[in-house]
This record gives C-alpha cells, structure tokens and sequence, in this order.
C-alpha cells in the first residue's frame, strides 16, 4: 500500500509518498512562500534528483495541484 502523508503550515505544504511494504520514501516535496511568490521543491521516484519550480500558490489548495 502507498500512504501520502501532508503536512500543512501557515505558508508551506510539506509532502511524503511512503511504499508502506518496505517503509521506503518514494517521492517528498516541499511547497514554500504559499501566498506569496510559491516554491515547489520535489524529489521523486526513490532517487535524490531534485527539482524546483516557481510558481504562483496563492493558496494551499493550489499548492497540492502543482
């Protein structure tokens, strides 16, 4: 089974998909300066690649679409 964990602040959004058959992180990704300019930080797929993307989050709900 695949759990999404969400950890919401006041202006970020923190993420985790966790592999719940070996405990392993599959992807994690932070969404900062939510209502304000927005940065999404991601790393995926069980590698340390990391990527980020400016983009307008002018709320949380916007934040988990990106």
């Amino acid at each position: 089974m695949k759990v999404l964990v969400i950890n919401a602040g006041s202006s970020s959004l923190k993420y985790q998909l966790i592999d719940t058959a070996d405990g392993s992180v599959m992807a994690k990704g932070l969404c900062e300066r939510i209502g304000i300019d927005g940065v999404l930080v991601h790393t995926g797929n069980k590698s340390d690649e990391k990527y980020t993307i400016k983009t307008p989050m002018p709320t949380h709900a916007e934040a988990i679409k990106s």
